[in-house]
């Protein structure tokens, strides 16, 4: 069992879900990340943390916005480790890295899991690969017991639901609407069937929904779906983004944030 696994049946057992909370790695500065993680992880129960690219296709103007600040604050691929390593100093709270592919690549896929996992990662989300191209990350996720994680979309048939949940392990990604990222109104009427869907199909391996996701109430209707985990980014981000001059008030204000969302997650 990995760390992410283990989480998802802790709180299973305790009548919980899981409380994603995604970061953009180097924003407002590479050098307060951890802190800001370490802040975070006192409510949720996984991290994300994104790597800023150039080209992030899936992402709303929020995060893209995030990671010109981090790029331009001087955040780099290889970066990732020292923050990681920093942050599993404070806590053992479970670490996902989300990246485009085109940084692995150049970094190189095996090495960048290997040194992920030397330095307390658990699992890697790469949103512009397919499960029909992802074999080398694949087979380096599983030497270097790495959680692969894969994302399913509305629009995803039946039998790539199966392939997907069957190359993923710690958790799938739902993506809850067509498009990017970004906080939303109201929950998606995609997300309830999309839940079912895969629920059908895959009963072994839990469900996590992301995209839109911005408020408690958003959380729980994500948690009265079925879904065993929430994820939670451009509203988080948002905060950061609007006291990034103000260290301090950021601190208090994501703690508030966030614990309003993990007792979202309580709901039944």
């Amino acid at each position: 069992m990995s760390s992410i696994s283990d989480t998802f049946m802790e709180l299973d057992r305790r009548g919980e879900r899981a409380l994603i909370a995604y970061l953009m790695a180097g924003d407002p500065d590479p050098a307060l990340t951890p802190r800001i993680a370490q802040a975070v992880a006192r409510h949720a129960d996984i991290l994300e943390l994104g790597i800023p690219f150039s080209d992030p296709i899936a992402d709303g103007t929020t995060i893209q916005a995030a990671g010109t600040r981090a790029l331009r604050a001087g955040m780099r691929p290889s970066h990732i480790f020292g923050i990681i390593a920093a942050i599993r100093a404070e806590t053992a709270i479970p670490i996902v890295v989300m990246s485009y592919y085109n940084p692995l690549l150049r970094f190189g896929v095996d090495r960048f899991l290997e040194k992920l996992a030397e330095v307390g990662g658990d699992g890697i989300i790469v949103p512009d690969l397919p499960v029909e191209e992802a074999a080398d990350l694949l087979s380096a996720a599983k030497k270097h017991k790495v959680d692969p994680i894969l994302l399913i979309a509305p629009t995803t048939r039946d039998d790539r639901i199966e392939q997907i949940c069957a190359a993923s392990s710690g958790f799938v990604y739902l993506v809850s609407l067509l498009g990017v990222t970004g906080a939303r109104v109201a929950v998606s009427d995609e997300v309830k069937p999309l839940v079912q869907r895969v629920a059908q199909r895959r009963r072994d391996i839990p469900i996590a929904v992301g995209f839109g996701i911005s408020k408690p109430e958003h959380v729980r209707e994500i948690v009265a779906s079925g879904a065993k985990g929430v994820i939670v980014g451009s509203a988080i981000v948002d905060l950061i983004a609007k006291h990034k001059d103000e260290p301090e008030r950021m601190i208090v204000a994501l703690e508030e944030f966030c614990a309003a969302l993990k007792e979202a997650t309580r709901a039944r």
